[in-house]
C-alpha cells in the first residue's frame, strides 16, 4: 500500500476497533484478515466515503466467489441513503478447484475487491424500481450479467485498479487446474485482460 493510498484511506475512514475479528472504519465494517486489502480498494473510490458499506464473510455464496448487494433494511430509504453488503465466500469454488480465500494473493484479492466497489457505484446510480429490474434480469438474462460485469471492471479501470483487475483475471484464467470451458465461460461474462488493457491505456 503506498503512502498516497494510505492517507486517503486514513483521512476518509478513521479507524474504531470492534471485537476481535472485525474493524469499523467509520460507516465500513471490514473483517481484520482483509484489512489492508479492502483499504486499499476503498481508497480508489472516494466517491464511496459516505456509503455504508460491510465486507461479509459467509461460508458459502452460490455460483460467486463475492458478491455485492444492497442491505434489505436499507432498500427503501432512497439510493443516497442504501447500505450496501459485500458478501466474501470463505472457499471459493472455481470449476473443480476449492481454496481458502485467504490462499488467494493479495494483489488478487485487492482486484476481487474493486470489481465488487465497481458494482456498488453502479448501484448507487440506479433507482430503488431500477434495481428490481435489475436483480430479475440478472436471474434470467446472461446478456444483462455480461454488461453488469463488464461495468464493473470499467469502474474498478477508471479508478486506477487495472492493475489489480489484470492479476484478479490472471489468476484464474492462467490457473493449470481450471478447464478451458470454464475459462471459456468467463471470457465470454467478463472483459478479456486485453479489453482492460485497452482501457487502461485510455485512461
Amino acid at each position: 500500500m503506498s503512502l498516497t493510498q494510505f492517507l486517503i484511506a486514513f483521512l476518509y475512514f478513521p479507524l474504531t476497533m470492534i471485537a476481535t475479528t472485525e474493524i469499523s472504519l467509520d460507516n465500513k465494517t471490514i473483517p481484520k484478515s482483509i484489512k489492508e486489502e479492502a483499504l486499499i480498494a476503498l481508497s480508489h473510490y472516494p466517491e464511496l466515503a459516505k456509503t455504508e458499506i460491510s465486507f461479509v464473510f459467509k461460508n458459502d455464496i452460490k455460483k460467486s466467489t463475492m458478491q455485492a448487494q444492497p442491505k434489505f433494511t436499507s432498500f427503501f430509504k432512497g439510493k443516497k441513503n442504501r447500505a450496501y453488503v459485500i458478501k466474501i465466500s470463505r472457499k471459493i469454488q472455481i470449476d473443480t478447484k476449492e481454496l481458502s480465500i485467504h490462499e488467494v494473493p493479495k494483489d488478487v484479492m485487492i482486484g476481487w475487491l474493486g470489481h465488487e466497489l465497481g458494482h456498488v457505484m453502479d448501484y448507487r446510480n440506479r433507482s430503488n424500481f431500477g434495481m428490481l429490474i435489475f436483480g430479475i434480469k440478472y436471474l434470467f438474462s446472461s446478456q444483462h450479467i455480461q454488461e453488469v460485469e463488464r461495468a464493473a471492471d470499467t469502474f474498478a479501470i477508471i479508478h486506477g485498479m487495472g492493475d489489480y483487475i489484470l492479476k484478479t483475471k490472471s489468476f484464474i484464467l492462467d490457473h493449470a487446474d481450471i478447464s478451458e470451458k470454464y475459462k471459456a465461460k468467463l471470457r465470454r461474462l467478463y472483459m478479456s485482460p486485453e479489453e482492460v488493457m485497452h482501457l487502461i491505456n485510455e485512461h
